[in-house]
């Protein structure tokens, strides 16, 4: 079998394999045969060979969960021997047949979560029927029949019957570890795209009426999307959302605002309140252009308004990181970069929002070495697509030398996942078995900005940072490659479409804070190395 390694991330968790060594995969619990490099040092994007045994007849993406294998009597093992039947059928009615036989060897898999066992619960029985009905079946209309009983009953029929409709069987992929529980967030709804509303959602606040509020006004991006004066209703009953949520809760939301920005915090709804008027009467008046521009300016109301009711930072960072620059709030960051091959450009400022409220040790590092002009003069090292990357420098050193040890200064692997108090860190979510979580700064927005780190070593970041140039519609958050394995610290606010047109060789011509550097404490640029 040869298995491939693609060394530049794939966006989608489609996952390869051989389709010729099905026995030997079955008996192979702790083999892995999938093995994806992220953004680091790699160049390449050739797949690369890892095994030289024979190579197989043809590969395949499939969406399946992946099986924990047990002893060959398992339901797992089962269920994978059913599999590779259908491959061998030799008609459609032999092919349907095994299919689901398979699909019932899965609800019968053991160790499942509780969703898992409700779902076996209720469809193991229909699932045993139906191979007896397919068994029975005249026509081909009494096979579709009883198939739509298996996918009416369980859930986890539905996830393989697309997998198996969709593409030919001709490989199988497998991995060592349960994520089925993970499959979920696959049919969750679309995720959240748009950086500003990931940064909004991502502060340390809870404070109901004030998001109401945030939702009505969000939600007008949608209703634009439908067609004629239709979607000026729908804005409408947005706005008097949004008011209503506003004028009934006003002192709720005052309430939360910390005491020493309880002026400005006032004076911002204020500012709301008339803003919705006037957003009114734009929607009244037909003025469909105007919609997005007013819009845009009251979300960014709500957002400084939010921002006043963080009264302090949220956590204690441990103590062997408590001496490391740490950005305590967040930042506002401005790029300007010469693109040199592009006649249709020149100068571009990219503006990036950097959050030390989920990230502060990543963000600290990022704001202190901005504040050294250490990007000042660099040029865009990696564009493939898929990232855009820089941050290395010139010699020997993958990263920021810190003049005042003479070493490559380090930073851990940070990540804040949704529900928890602090971030954490020195590992992957996936090393620590949590499938489920997802981070409260994912890889969701075109422009996120992330830590490049050597794929092997989690506390290797030091310098080299990349933008993603994808918007999550098949991986969303904590169920692509990248979620709970790299630390996000920030996102391209303005200009970031403008990212993709970057290529190697475009210089960074400056990097400055304009906001926010009085959140930065311990910072190193002030000493004299």
């Amino acid at each position: 079998m040869q298995l491939y390694i693609f060394q530049n991330n794939c966006v989608c968790p489609s996952v390869w394999a051989a389709s010729s060594s099905a026995s030997a995969s079955a008996s192979a619990s702790s083999t892995k045969l999938l093995a994806c490099a992220s953004p680091s040092s790699f160049s390449s994007t050739t797949p690369t060979p890892l095994s030289s045994a024979a190579p197989a007849a043809s590969f395949a993406p499939l969406w399946l969960p992946t099986l924990r294998l047990g002893s060959p009597r398992s339901p797992a093992a089962s269920a994978l021997k059913c599999l590779w039947t259908v491959r061998r059928a030799g008609d459609k009615r032999q092919q349907n047949g095994f299919f689901v036989h398979f699909v019932g060897e899965l609800c019968a898999f053991r160790q499942q979560p509780r969703w898992w066992c409700r779902a076996k619960r209720r469809g193991c029985a229909s699932v045993n029927c139906v191979r007896n009905d397919f068994s029975r079946a005249e026509d081909e209309g009494e096979q579709r029949s009883a198939f739509t009983v298996v996918l009416q009953k369980c859930a986890v029929c539905m996830i393989a019957a697309i997998a198996f409709t969709s593409f030919e069987l001709s490989a199988v992929a497998l991995e060592t570890s349960l994520v089925l529980p993970g499959l979920a967030v696959l049919i969750s709804g679309p995720p959240i795209k748009d950086p500003n509303i990931l940064l909004r959602n991502a502060l340390p606040i809870d404070n109901k009426p004030i998001k109401e509020v945030q939702k009505a006004l969000e939600d007008v991006t949608e209703n634009l999307k439908v067609p004629g004066l239709k979607a000026l209703n729908l804005v409408e009953r947005n706005i008097r959302q949004a008011a209503r949520a506003l004028s009934q809760n006003k002192q709720a939301i005052l309430a939360s605002v910390a005491e020493s920005k309880n002026a400005h915090g006032e004076e911002l709804l204020n500012k709301l309140a008339l803003g919705l008027e006037e957003f009114q009467k734009i929607v009244e008046e037909k003025n469909r252009d105007s919609v997005v521009l007013k819009q845009k300016d009251l979300l960014n109301i709500v957002g400084d308004v939010e921002e006043d009711m963080v009264s302090k930072f949220p956590f204690e960072i441990p103590e062997e990181h408590a001496s490391k620059p740490l950005l305590k709030g967040r930042a506002t960051v401005e790029m300007k970069v010469k693109v040199k091959e592009n006649p249709n450009l020149q100068d571009i400022v990219f503006r990036m929002v950097v959050d030390g409220y989920n990230a502060p040790v990543t963000a600290g590092n990022f704001v202190d070495l901005v504040e050294r002009h250490f990007y000042d003069g660099m040029e865009i090292q990696r564009a493939d697509g898929f990232v855009v990357q820089t941050g290395d420098p010139d010699g020997p050193a993958e990263g920021f030398v810190d003049p005042s040890t003479g070493k490559v200064r380090k930073i851990p692997l940070e990540i804040m996942v949704e529900g928890d108090t602090a971030p954490i860190y020195d590992a992957t979510l996936e090393e620590l078995g949590r499938y489920r979580d997802r981070p409260k700064l994912p890889f969701n927005a075109f422009g996120t900005l992330a830590m490049a780190r050597d794929e092997f070593d989690d506390n290797s970041a030091s310098s080299q940072i990349f933008w993603l140039l994808k918007e999550s519609e098949l991986t969303p958050s904590s169920a692509n490659i990248l979620d709970g394995r790299y630390a996000v610290f920030g996102y391209v606010t303005e200009n970031q479409d403008y990212l993709a047109d970057l290529k190697v060789g475009d210089m960074i011509e400056s990097m400055k804070v304009v906001t926010g550097l009085d959140n930065l404490t311990n910072p190193s640029y002030k000493i004299v190395g």
